[in-house]
């Protein structure tokens, strides 16, 4: 009885071990990808909606879609603008695609094209 305890603790505690062994062997290694593959690059451009425009300070608040380039998610929240006279090509209620950036730790706006 003493020895199929011990062969059964010791089964208990191998489990996890031989099973994380068999979940490596079936994990493709570095070597499975292609030299010549590439690596895509997140999107520079996301969608939102303008919500809010406040030309005196510079600001846009957008409803937005992720971000991939900050890995942000979905949420509506208020942007600086690197040049304040792309707030006149936009009005509140538009669809646009944007880029974002981080600019002095701030969340600015680099770009924007309306859609239509």
């Amino acid at each position: 009885m003493k020895i199929f305890r011990r062969i059964s603790i010791i089964a208990v505690f191998a489990l996890p071990f031989v099973m994380s062994a068999d979940v490596l062997a079936q994990t493709p290694t570095n070597n499975s990808v292609p030299i010549d593959a590439t690596v895509s690059k997140p999107s520079d451009m996301s969608y939102g909606e303008v919500r809010k425009i406040d030309k005196e300070a510079g600001k846009l608040t957008l409803r937005h879609g992720k971000i991939e380039n900050l890995d942000m998610p979905p949420m509506t929240m208020v942007f600086k603008v690197n040049d304040k006279s792309m707030l006149d090509k936009i009005k509140v209620g538009d669809k646009i695609q944007f880029k974002a950036a981080k600019d002095n730790g701030k969340l600015t706006v680099t770009d924007i094209k309306v859609d239509k």
